[in-house]
């Protein structure tokens, strides 16, 4: 089984313009993604998928490889579902660009389902993270997700999911939106129009759920520092100096 990790890069972003070329430890985000990725030894290939030059140009001068997208894209899973199309591989692992502390031992777990899933019934795995803090629950920019009795996902939302008629039986999971795709279920996935629970939450794990593409969610304990603010980057060269 071909297992490669693609790593979706924008050199814009709204929170934080420019983010993933922004320094690290003397080297740029997205650099610093790349190569830990690439240490996690879990990957055949890992490849930086991006829309931009300056991006590009990135990688491929630091001895990685990186590949230039030919359309416009709306999401990550469409930008690596066109690269990886004519690619000899059977899994695809989309990291996210600006979360350079690679978590191995989740990664690691999130390959094993389809390791362990002789008769392919899993489509798509991701990450999930028991929350507690209220706070965290109310907040829409953390999704949630409620699954069944064997892991797979049944619905993810922005609000809190499941309404806590009593407090004491409530149990709230964040989703991590690390995915790990079959490649026939990646390019299923861009084919399929969006939905009406897709369009108001805004959340493209919900066009999986629609079009009974099964999602199993893998239980971790670690959550990766990701760079959404200069605070954020300010945190993580806080990490590398102190390493």
């Amino acid at each position: 089984m071909k297992i490669i990790a693609m790593i979706p890069a924008r050199f814009e972003a709204s929170r934080f313009p420019g983010k993933l070329m922004k320094n690290l430890a003397g080297k740029s985000v997205i650099l610093r993604t790349y190569e830990a990725t690439k240490q996690s030894n879990l990957f055949d290939e890992v490849y930086v998928v991006t829309d931009s030059e300056i991006i590009f140009n990135e990688i491929t001068s630091n001895g990685g490889k990186a590949i230039k997208s030919i359309k416009e894209h709306e999401s990550g899973s469409d930008r690596i579902a066109e690269a990886v199309e004519n690619l000899d591989v059977d899994i695809v692992v989309n990291v996210q660009g600006d979360e350079p502390f690679t978590q191995t031992e989740s990664l690691k777990n999130l390959l094993e389902v389809f390791k362990t899933d002789t008769k392919q019934q899993v489509d798509i795995a991701s990450l999930k993270i028991k929350i507690t803090d209220l706070e965290e629950i109310n907040n829409p920019n953390n999704v949630k997700v409620v699954c069944d009795e064997a892991g797979f996902a049944m619905y993810f939302s922005r609000s809190p999911i499941p309404f806590a008629r009593d407090a004491s039986k409530a149990v709230y999971y964040k989703h991590i939106g690390i995915y790990a795709f079959r490649k026939k279920a990646l390019l299923k996935f861009t084919q399929l129009p969006v939905n009406q629970l897709e369009a108001a939450e805004k959340l493209e794990n919900l066009r999986f759920l629609a079009n009974d593409m099964t999602v199993k969610m893998v239980e971790t304990n670690k959550l990766a520092i990701g760079i959404d603010t200069p605070e954020d980057l300010e945190k993580a060269n806080a990490v590398f100096k102190n390493n």
